[in-house]
């Protein structure tokens, strides 16, 4: 607007001042080598005018020009992502049909135009990973990874999880490893190191990641306590595979005084160790922590012992007695130790013990054993007869 008023003031101007100096013109001349141009002012000014009036419309025509093309290819720009947007809505539906052949098609025709084409990409890759089709897959990733060079976690989280479902599992671990450097508190990130360290063995690295998955509130309480011990009964059975029962020991030896108190760890090393048939070690190691914290699974153990000090158990067991009270899962324990010595009388007072807290059909059967060797046969069939009423209940109420 303010280009056009000049050239307007200077055409008034023109024909004002024009006329004043129409006697007085004088005249310009423009000389070059081969000619000579020779015309008045008046003229020169009114060429002059022309040409910049000249110019002013080529320049309105070259705007108007490239404001067109401008805006042709911001309207192909913008169906291209209207259409991106209806095929990343109808790609969703088809994923809740599980049609994944059109859910690849919809979301990777064009990607680039929607409005997180890395999402798209991604959920191809997964839908073609769910056809099968490894090569596409792959594909998806790498765009994907092209695009979001700044946030690579996203893409990356879908590597693995991709890998784990191909079992690919130790260079899923290799991705984990990555991603917990990065990023060690990210709840996916700390559910698929579960899946990948548990399908390599990885049982240091699973230890490792039970406190921050803690921290990121991954799983409930009673979940990271079952993985706590898996992976610690993984380390045994690796140290036992490797060394047999002495290098059991000097694994057990190497761990800190807080971790060989733990009640699940001692029941677990005790199993290893009867497993290799080092019943004195694993005597030692239920006799120290029931004397230290009682616990029925450590007792349990008891009766599996084959060792040349039994009374050394018998006499825990009836400290244990005089400590927590009459105990049935105690009197039984005895019962059963006393008999494999032949202790017949205070084996059976231990299992008529164990029978008046409660029924069961294990201790009807050893106090029937007993009263045979006491010479007991009528009251034996009887205890047999009652154990087997027992059963039979129990069988029915299932």
């Amino acid at each position: 607007m303010i280009k056009v008023l000049l050239l307007f003031l200077l055409l008034i101007a023109g024909i004002v001042i024009g006329p004043i100096f129409a006697g007085h013109q004088g005249y310009v001349l423009i000389q070059t080598e081969s000619w000579n141009i020779e015309t008045s002012i008046t003229a020169l000014t009114i060429m002059l005018l022309v040409l910049v009036a000249a110019l002013f419309i080529v320049e309105w025509i070259l705007r108007r020009v490239f404001r067109t093309g401008a805006r042709t290819r911001g309207w192909f720009l913008g169906r291209k992502s209207k259409r991106a947007r209806k095929q990343t809505s109808q790609a969703l539906l088809k994923l809740a049909e599980g049609d994944y052949q059109q859910v690849e098609r919809l979301l990777s025709k064009h990607a680039e135009h929607a409005e997180q084409p890395v999402v798209n990409y991604l959920l191809a890759a997964e839908a073609a990973q769910q056809r099968g089709d490894d090569a596409r897959a792959s594909q998806y990733l790498d765009n994907a990874a092209s695009l979001a060079e700044d946030s690579p976690i996203p893409v990356e989280i879908t590597r693995v999880r991709l890998q784990l479902a191909r079992n690919e599992d130790h260079a899923a671990r290799h991705g984990i490893d990555k991603l917990l450097e990065i990023a060690p508190r990210h709840p996916e990130v700390l559910r698929l190191a579960e899946q990948a360290y548990i399908s390599t063995s990885a049982w240091s690295s699973l230890l490792d990641i039970i406190y921050p998955m803690e921290k990121a509130g991954v799983g409930d309480e009673a979940h990271r306590a079952a993985l706590e011990e898996r992976a610690w009964i993984g380390l045994m059975d690796q140290a036992m595979a490797e060394q047999g029962s002495d290098g059991l020991k000097r694994w057990w030896q190497n761990q800190s005084r807080k971790t060989r108190h733990q009640p699940m760890l001692q029941v677990a090393m005790a199993e290893h160790l009867i497993q290799c048939d080092d019943h004195e070690t694993a005597q030692k190691i239920i006799l120290d922590g029931v004397k230290r914290q009682y616990d029925e699974r450590l007792v349990m153990l008891m009766p599996r012992l084959k060792t040349a000090t039994p009374e050394e158990v018998e006499k825990v067991l009836r400290q244990q007695i005089k400590t927590h009270g009459d105990r049935p899962l105690l009197w039984s324990t005895l019962g059963q130790m006393l008999m494999k010595h032949g202790e017949w009388k205070e084996a059976s007072l231990a299992f008529r013990a164990a029978l008046k807290q409660r029924p069961d059909a294990f201790d009807y059967a050893w106090l029937a054993d007993t009263l045979d060797r006491l010479k007991m046969p009528e009251e034996a069939a009887t205890m047999r007869r009652d154990g087997l009423l027992l059963s039979l209940k129990k069988e029915a109420d299932i």
